[in-house]
Protein backbone atom coordinates (compact mmCIF):
# COMPACT_ATOMS: atom_id res chain seq x y z
CA UNK A 1 0.00 0.00 0.00
CA UNK A 2 1.57 3.35 -1.05
CA UNK A 3 0.76 6.19 0.84
CA UNK A 4 0.36 9.78 -0.72
CA UNK A 5 1.69 11.56 2.38
CA UNK A 6 1.99 11.01 5.75
CA UNK A 7 -1.04 11.87 7.40
CA UNK A 8 -0.52 13.23 10.68
CA UNK A 9 -4.23 13.96 12.22
CA UNK A 10 -3.40 15.70 15.24
CA UNK A 11 0.89 16.91 15.75
CA UNK A 12 1.98 17.30 19.04
CA UNK A 13 2.30 20.72 20.15
CA UNK A 14 2.62 19.57 23.95
CA UNK A 15 5.34 18.02 25.42
CA UNK A 16 2.91 15.11 26.84
CA UNK A 17 1.63 15.05 23.55
CA UNK A 18 5.06 14.73 22.01
CA UNK A 19 5.69 11.58 24.24
CA UNK A 20 2.58 10.02 23.49
CA UNK A 21 3.44 9.71 19.28
CA UNK A 22 7.51 9.08 20.43
CA UNK A 23 6.00 6.34 22.80
CA UNK A 24 3.79 4.67 20.04
CA UNK A 25 6.36 4.50 17.51
CA UNK A 26 9.32 3.31 19.88
CA UNK A 27 6.81 0.50 20.68
CA UNK A 28 6.41 -0.15 16.15
CA UNK A 29 9.80 -0.64 16.64
CA UNK A 30 9.61 -3.02 19.38
CA UNK A 31 7.79 -4.85 17.78
CA UNK A 32 9.50 -5.13 14.87
CA UNK A 33 12.47 -7.11 15.98
CA UNK A 34 9.67 -9.92 16.98
CA UNK A 35 7.93 -9.93 13.54
CA UNK A 36 7.21 -8.55 10.20
CA UNK A 37 5.62 -4.89 9.70
CA UNK A 38 2.20 -6.96 8.44
CA UNK A 39 2.01 -8.92 11.35
CA UNK A 40 2.13 -6.04 13.81
CA UNK A 41 -1.52 -4.89 15.11
CA UNK A 42 -2.50 -1.67 16.41
CA UNK A 43 -3.81 -3.03 19.42
CA UNK A 44 -0.38 -4.48 20.23
CA UNK A 45 1.13 -0.95 19.50
CA UNK A 46 -0.94 0.72 21.90
CA UNK A 47 -0.42 -1.93 24.55
CA UNK A 48 2.95 -2.18 24.10
CA UNK A 49 3.01 2.07 24.50
CA UNK A 50 0.35 1.94 27.60
CA UNK A 51 -2.14 3.73 25.94
CA UNK A 52 -5.82 3.09 23.99
CA UNK A 53 -6.91 2.52 21.01
CA UNK A 54 -8.59 5.52 21.08
CA UNK A 55 -5.01 7.88 21.35
CA UNK A 56 -3.51 5.79 18.98
CA UNK A 57 -6.30 7.47 16.67
CA UNK A 58 -5.91 11.29 18.02
CA UNK A 59 -2.57 10.97 16.33
CA UNK A 60 -2.66 8.83 13.00
CA UNK A 61 -5.57 7.22 10.77
CA UNK A 62 -3.88 4.12 9.87
CA UNK A 63 -0.80 1.71 11.01
CA UNK A 64 0.92 2.99 7.83
CA UNK A 65 0.93 6.60 8.99
CA UNK A 66 2.96 5.55 11.84
CA UNK A 67 5.35 3.15 10.21
CA UNK A 68 5.93 6.21 7.41
CA UNK A 69 6.15 8.97 9.89
CA UNK A 70 8.42 6.30 11.93
CA UNK A 71 11.40 6.11 9.25
CA UNK A 72 10.94 9.62 8.38
CA UNK A 73 12.00 10.69 12.16
CA UNK A 74 14.52 7.61 11.78
CA UNK A 75 16.31 9.63 9.13
CA UNK A 76 16.10 12.68 10.36
CA UNK A 77 17.58 11.96 13.76
CA UNK A 78 20.45 10.24 11.86
CA UNK A 79 21.02 13.71 9.80
CA UNK A 80 21.05 15.40 12.90
CA UNK A 81 22.99 13.19 14.19
CA UNK A 82 26.01 13.58 11.36
CA UNK A 83 25.45 17.34 11.59
CA UNK A 84 26.22 17.54 14.97
CA UNK A 85 29.25 15.20 14.87
CA UNK A 86 30.48 17.11 11.80
CA UNK A 87 30.29 20.59 13.82
CA UNK A 88 32.40 18.81 16.97
CA UNK A 89 34.96 17.96 14.13
CA UNK A 90 35.34 21.44 12.83
CA UNK A 91 35.10 23.23 16.24
CA UNK A 92 38.33 20.77 17.11
CA UNK A 93 40.10 21.81 14.15
CA UNK A 94 40.10 18.13 13.72
CA UNK A 95 40.75 18.22 9.99
CA UNK A 96 42.19 21.35 7.23
CA UNK A 97 41.49 19.26 4.16
CA UNK A 98 37.84 17.85 2.72
CA UNK A 99 39.45 14.30 1.96
CA UNK A 100 40.24 12.98 5.56
CA UNK A 101 37.35 15.26 6.64
CA UNK A 102 35.11 13.06 4.64
CA UNK A 103 36.08 9.89 5.39
CA UNK A 104 35.77 10.35 8.66
CA UNK A 105 32.29 11.13 8.85
CA UNK A 106 31.12 8.52 6.31
CA UNK A 107 33.18 6.08 8.43
CA UNK A 108 31.20 7.70 11.91
CA UNK A 109 27.76 7.29 9.78
CA UNK A 110 28.70 3.41 8.78
CA UNK A 111 29.51 3.24 12.70
CA UNK A 112 26.30 4.27 13.41
CA UNK A 113 24.68 2.48 10.65
CA UNK A 114 26.28 -1.12 12.16
CA UNK A 115 25.47 -0.63 15.63
CA UNK A 116 21.25 -0.43 14.55
CA UNK A 117 22.25 -2.43 11.74
CA UNK A 118 18.22 -4.18 12.16
CA UNK A 119 16.36 -1.14 11.80
CA UNK A 120 18.49 0.00 9.40
CA UNK A 121 17.34 -2.51 7.13
CA UNK A 122 13.78 -2.65 7.90
CA UNK A 123 14.28 1.15 7.05
CA UNK A 124 14.99 0.60 4.06
CA UNK A 125 12.58 -2.50 3.24
CA UNK A 126 9.86 -0.46 4.67
CA UNK A 127 10.52 2.42 2.82
CA UNK A 128 10.12 0.59 -0.52
CA UNK A 129 6.51 -0.66 0.67
CA UNK A 130 4.91 1.96 2.59
CA UNK A 131 6.42 5.55 1.30
CA UNK A 132 5.19 7.12 -1.28
CA UNK A 133 7.47 8.97 -3.86
CA UNK A 134 7.04 12.38 -2.40
CA UNK A 135 7.63 11.10 0.98
CA UNK A 136 10.93 9.36 -0.29
CA UNK A 137 11.89 12.85 -1.91
CA UNK A 138 11.36 14.36 1.23
CA UNK A 139 13.66 12.24 3.08
CA UNK A 140 16.41 12.01 0.19
CA UNK A 141 16.75 16.11 -0.31
CA UNK A 142 16.81 16.35 4.01
CA UNK A 143 20.06 13.66 3.62
CA UNK A 144 21.16 16.04 0.35
CA UNK A 145 20.86 19.47 2.74
CA UNK A 146 22.70 17.59 5.12
CA UNK A 147 25.62 16.78 3.13
CA UNK A 148 25.45 20.27 1.96
CA UNK A 149 25.60 21.88 5.35
CA UNK A 150 28.72 19.50 6.54
CA UNK A 151 30.81 20.08 3.64
CA UNK A 152 30.58 24.18 3.85
CA UNK A 153 33.19 24.71 5.37
CA UNK A 154 35.68 23.21 2.95
CA UNK A 155 33.33 24.17 -0.20
CA UNK A 156 32.32 28.13 -0.50
CA UNK A 157 31.01 27.57 -4.80
CA UNK A 158 27.04 27.08 -4.07
CA UNK A 159 26.65 24.84 -7.08
CA UNK A 160 29.90 23.07 -6.39
CA UNK A 161 28.20 22.24 -3.16
CA UNK A 162 24.62 21.05 -4.38
CA UNK A 163 26.15 18.37 -6.47
CA UNK A 164 28.47 17.23 -4.26
CA UNK A 165 26.11 16.75 -1.46
CA UNK A 166 23.96 14.63 -4.28
CA UNK A 167 26.73 12.82 -5.20
CA UNK A 168 27.45 11.65 -1.92
CA UNK A 169 24.18 10.75 -0.94
CA UNK A 170 24.14 8.77 -3.90
CA UNK A 171 26.90 6.94 -3.55
CA UNK A 172 26.44 6.69 0.47
CA UNK A 173 22.51 5.68 0.42
CA UNK A 174 22.64 3.22 -2.95
CA UNK A 175 25.98 1.18 -1.11
CA UNK A 176 24.13 0.94 2.28
CA UNK A 177 20.77 0.45 1.01
CA UNK A 178 21.18 -2.03 -1.53
CA UNK A 179 23.74 -3.67 0.79
CA UNK A 180 21.21 -4.41 3.38
CA UNK A 181 18.18 -4.80 0.82
CA UNK A 182 19.98 -8.06 -0.58
CA UNK A 183 21.51 -9.10 3.16
CA UNK A 184 20.38 -7.51 6.38
CA UNK A 185 22.54 -9.39 8.09
CA UNK A 186 25.61 -7.91 6.67
CA UNK A 187 28.77 -8.17 8.41
CA UNK A 188 31.88 -6.85 6.24
CA UNK A 189 31.38 -2.82 7.03
CA UNK A 190 35.25 -2.37 6.51
CA UNK A 191 34.79 -3.31 2.91
CA UNK A 192 31.81 -1.41 2.71
CA UNK A 193 33.36 1.70 3.37
CA UNK A 194 36.49 1.16 1.39
CA UNK A 195 33.99 0.24 -1.63
CA UNK A 196 32.42 3.58 -0.55
CA UNK A 197 35.48 6.09 -0.78
CA UNK A 198 36.51 3.88 -3.88
CA UNK A 199 33.68 4.87 -5.51
CA UNK A 200 33.64 8.69 -4.17
CA UNK A 201 37.07 8.67 -5.21
CA UNK A 202 36.28 9.26 -8.73
CA UNK A 203 34.54 12.36 -7.94
CA UNK A 204 36.15 15.88 -7.91
CA UNK A 205 36.42 17.70 -4.72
Amino acid sequence: MVLPAIKVRRKPRQSRARITQEALMESFVRLLHERSAHEITIREITDVAGVGLGTFYEYFSKKEDLIALTIHQHVKSNAESLKTYAQSLCELSTYSELQPYLEQIIRFQLEQMQANQFLWAQTFLLERHISSIEIYKKSYLMMVEMWRSILEPFVQDNEQLNQIGLNIQRVCYGFVSQTLLVNPKFDEWIVLEEDILQALSSFKF
